[in-house]
């Protein structure tokens, strides 16, 4: 089976620096939100950023490239989850795609009021 991306998106001149390169920022705020819609979706609700570890920016990305996240819950706890999560680009003329930024994200389930909860929806 084919892996699916969480998040899908080209890289614009707005997201770049003077030399065409893409602000590292904006693409951990991509992985970022990648790993949120798989954490919301595992917690069954609001889940939220405590922790990114290990970033490692392996690649430039440039103008253009499509951009894919891909996000994958690797330990799961009581009320936190860790996400292995990974940046591959495609330059938008090609199939070739490369791995340019890969981290751990780590997210706590929460209720309402922002307390942690149980992953599986229960109290913490």
């Amino acid at each position: 089976m084919a892996r699916i991306p969480a998040i899908r998106v080209s890289a614009m001149p707005a997201d770049a620096n003077a030399y065409g390169d893409i602000f590292g920022g904006w693409l951990m705020s991509l992985m970022d939100s990648g790993a949120g819609l798989v954490a919301a979706r595992r917690a069954k609700g609001r889940a939220v950023t405590i922790a990114i570890d290990a970033v490692e920016f392996l690649r430039p990305v440039k103008v253009g490239d499509e951009v894919s996240i891909y996000a994958e819950i690797t330990r799961v706890g009581r009320t936190s989850m860790a996400i292995e999560t990974e940046a591959w680009r495609r330059h938008r003329h090609s199939e070739e795609e490369e791995m340019v930024t890969k981290a751990t994200f780590t997210f706590v389930a929460v209720d309402e009021s922002g307390k942690p909860r149980a992953v599986d929806g229960g109290a913490a």
